[in-house]
């Protein structure tokens, strides 16, 4: 879809320079834009490189491992249907530690195969779980305490400014996304359909 949008918007743009003859003015902002793209693209790679590869020494240190370990038991308050030793609150619990160091790439795969652990454990396979919702919403909003690469790279020095910032709005994004899921879990239209619908929780 997203393919149709963008060549939409370029044939779109083409198609006015056409009528109002500004075609050549089309071109010009077209190969400005690459140069400018690959411009950034350069300029990232070395900020993004030092970053990603402080990240993984924590990692290879034991960091994410580390953290892992202090988030378990609030994992296990979150999702009190996953039984213990169950193979995906390990995978939720490496995620959520590697989203909240900013380590993006290691925590999508994390992320992707908690779901499809959670999806084992669901008893209505066409619907979400709450567990998955619960999950989704918190890999979604997502504590950060360390910023990601590509912020560190287009931000440089200026990226500490916004430290703090970041810490507070995602706290509050994380909070708010874990009590609507807790909340609209609990209404009759958002039960799983497996359940007995006379059933009150």
């Amino acid at each position: 879809m997203l393919n149709y949008i963008w060549f939409g918007l370029i044939a779109i743009s083409f198609v006015v320079g056409l009528i109002t003859g500004n075609i050549d003015a089309v071109t010009e902002a077209a190969f400005e834009s690459a140069k400018a793209a690959i411009q950034l693209a350069i300029g990232l790679i070395g900020a993004m490189a030092l970053w990603l590869g402080l990240m993984h020494v924590a990692d290879r240190a034991g960091l994410v491992n580390l953290l892992a370990r202090a988030i378990r038991p609030v994992a296990r308050w979150l999702f009190p249907e996953i039984p213990d030793g169950h193979p995906a609150l390990g995978s939720i619990v490496m995620n959520m530690a590697a989203n909240v160091l900013g380590l993006g790439n290691a925590a999508t795969p994390m992320g992707l195969k908690a779901m499809k652990e959670l999806q084992e454990l669901n008893p209505a396979k066409s619907t979400a779980s709450n567990a998955m919702v619960t999950f989704l919403a918190i890999n979604t909003s997502s504590v950060q305490i360390l910023l990601p690469a590509t912020v560190v790279g287009l931000l440089g020095a200026r990226a500490g400014g916004i430290f703090i910032p970041t810490i507070l709005a995602t706290s509050v994004s994380t909070i708010v996304a874990v009590i609507a899921a807790k909340w609209l879990e609990k209404r009759r239209a958002y039960r799983i359909r497996s359940e007995p619908v006379g059933e009150e929780q």
